[in-house]
């Protein structure tokens, strides 16, 4: 009989401590939630960290919320944070409200809470993200702005920021993933557009970079600096009516630009449009005097028309010469004393252009200024050694 009744108290100790052993391993949750509450977060780090594995509680929508809690609260402790790696707090805590919402939904009795703590992660993360970027470890920078944005994914703000982030280690390639991102969300920056611009300059990619040119334009059709792109393109890749127009576009978006008028004019030179060309040289000289390009050709246009009525002076014979010969050389003349003002305004402006010396060096010479004439072969002379 005392061998039956030690028998049966054995037996209920067995199956007693059966249901104990699976008590201990849904208990989990419940001691990482009473450990977080006293303050012991490691402890309920160890806990939570358990449930999670655990099959049981693992697809429970408590215990991801419960981690997610657990790691914020590490992350935000200046004692608990030191035992965890860098931005592994936010990381976890982020995945774990995810967890949350996708057991629980939005509406959910803890969904509707892991949706704050989301929003509270962004900022974290995005700290993270710029005290990383200003200790110039970009790689770490870079993922932390990557994880801000995947807790707010229509947020432009941290993306735009791992696109810096990229260039600043010299990844063009990722900062071109985040810049062309930044457009899939219907971003807009003439920032944006430059930059690209700039990578793919870098990478020698011209293809690319006209690409660029023509997506800018249409997002900003009247952008001097897009327009000038575009311009510059069209003239390298010989297209001359096709820049005369997107330039003279460019004058309408920009009439004080007195380049672009001196540009248009050169142009109109290479057209044989000579009336259209020293119109707008004098217009570019006129809204700055400064500009070189255009005082130089109206010294040019000068130039031709005086060596033009000497040409036709040099080819009559004596008969012709009496009749009409003084007047082509007072005509000369006269153009040849229009060029010098342009001309000096360009040496001025660039003192060691070959040209512009030469061009006076001969005028002066044909005037009769032998003593400026002699000045500028000397310069020429000095500039060649």
């Amino acid at each position: 009989m005392k061998k039956n009744l030690l028998t049966f108290v054995a037996g209920a100790v067995l199956s007693a401590g059966f249901p104990a052993l699976v008590s201990a391993q849904t208990s989990a949750v419940t001691n990482a939630i009473l450990n977080q509450r006293t303050g012991l977060l490691d402890k309920a780090r160890t806990e939570i960290d358990k449930a999670i594995v655990n099959e049981k509680t693992s697809g429970k929508a408590k215990t991801w919320y419960t981690r997610g809690e657990i790691y914020q609260g590490m992350m935000e402790s200046p004692i608990y944070s030191k035992q965890l790696l860098p931005g592994e707090g936010t990381q976890k805590a982020y995945e774990s409200f995810a967890k949350t919402i996708e057991l629980d939904t939005k509406d959910g009795e803890f969904g509707k809470q892991a949706v704050t703590h989301l929003d509270n992660l962004y900022g974290h993360a995005f700290n993270d993200a710029v005290n990383s970027y200003n200790a110039k470890d970009y790689d770490k920078a870079i993922a932390s702005y990557k994880l801000a944005s995947q807790i707010k994914p229509q947020d432009t703000t941290a993306v735009l920021y791992s696109a810096y982030a990229s260039e600043a280690k010299q990844d063009y390639a990722g900062a071109k993933a985040s810049y062309n991102q930044l457009l899939g969300m219907n971003y807009k920056s003439v920032t944006l557009y430059s930059r690209l611009l700039q990578i793919a300059r870098q990478q020698k990619d011209e293809a690319e970079a006209a690409k660029v040119v023509q997506q800018a334009l249409v997002a900003y059709p009247n952008n001097k600096a897009f327009m000038l792109e575009d311009l510059n393109m069209s003239l390298a890749s010989g297209k001359g009516e096709d820049a005369l127009n997107k330039i003279s576009k460019a004058i309408v978006a920009d009439p004080s630009n007195s380049n672009l008028y001196a540009v248009r004019g050169s142009m109109y030179d290479q057209q044989k449009k000579t009336d259209l060309a020293v119109a707008d040289y004098r217009k570019a000289v006129e809204m700055d005097p400064n500009n070189f390009d255009a005082e130089f050709n109206l010294g040019v246009y000068n130039y031709n028309k005086a060596a033009d009525a000497y040409t036709k002076v040099s080819k009559m014979d004596l008969k012709t010469y009496q009749v009409s010969g003084k007047k082509y050389e007072a005509e000369g003349k006269k153009y040849f004393e229009a060029a010098i003002p342009y001309f000096e305004k360009a040496l001025q402006l660039q003192p060691d252009d070959r040209n512009t010396i030469s061009s006076l060096q001969k005028i002066y010479s044909r005037l009769g200024r032998t003593a400026d004439s002699e000045k500028m072969n000397a310069k020429l002379q000095s500039l060649k050694k």
